[in-house]
């Protein structure tokens, strides 16, 4: 899947990079990651009971490349790493299973307000792509020596500002929201008097929300 996105944007991309004499911005960032996991089916394990798995929140750094399709509108793709741990969790309990990488991958559409040659732009950006999770080694219930990883569809939502000290070099400081579809849980039937009955689902997320700053320059 990610594979996938990431020759999405290289074509979206190439098709921009024709359409006038833009830019290339690349960013690099720090922050940190507010994030949270999902509910599942609850579980009796060593007398302890546990219905939530837990993505925890910690560290991130960021890489964006950006092409500007005109002086406002802009195509980028961004990648993500976001240090945690993954979490299982209970009414009276919470333990640690491993520590767990979270990686985003989007190609995004961002939108810079004011002219080119200003000094402080806000920005605005959404994107479509991947969330990656995985995970250290650690041991199962059964005793065994396992990982976990997976990789599911996500967007991205934010914004920021973009304050340039130079033509080519500034910082930027940037809010993100990312939620991730995990799985969709029964929330019963809907049933019409003449096309019969559907079953429901309420689609489960994770979400991370982001604050980082770093630096911008332009080519």
């Amino acid at each position: 899947m990610v594979r996938r996105f990431a020759a999405l944007f290289t074509g979206i991309w190439l098709l921009a990079a024709p359409l006038s004499a833009q830019r290339v911005e690349v960013s690099f960032s720090g922050g940190y990651t507010a994030s949270e996991g999902v509910a599942v089916e609850e579980r009796v394990v060593l007398g302890a009971i546990y219905n939530q798995v837990d993505v925890t929140s910690g560290g991130s750094y960021h890489f964006t490349f950006g092409v500007f399709a005109s002086p406002n509108a802009q195509v980028e793709f961004l990648y993500g790493r976001q240090m945690s741990t993954l979490q299982a969790s209970g009414p009276a309990i919470s333990t640690k299973v491993a520590d767990m990488n979270v990686s985003n991958y989007h190609g995004n559409f961002v939108y810079n307000w004011g002219e080119s040659d200003a000094k402080v732009r806000p920005f605005a950006f959404v994107g479509l792509g991947a969330t990656s999770y995985s995970s250290s080694d650690y041991t199962s219930i059964n005793g065994q020596n396992t990982n976990f990883s997976d990789t599911q569809f996500s967007t991205t939502w934010g914004g920021g500002v973009k304050m340039y000290l130079s033509p080519n070099f500034g910082i930027k400081a940037t809010a993100r929201w990312t939620p991730t579809y995990i799985k969709s849980t029964s929330a019963g039937y809907w049933c019409d008097p003449w096309y019969g009955c559907w079953l429901l689902a309420d689609p489960d997320y994770s979400h991370q929300f982001d604050i980082s700053g770093g630096v911008t320059i332009r080519f």
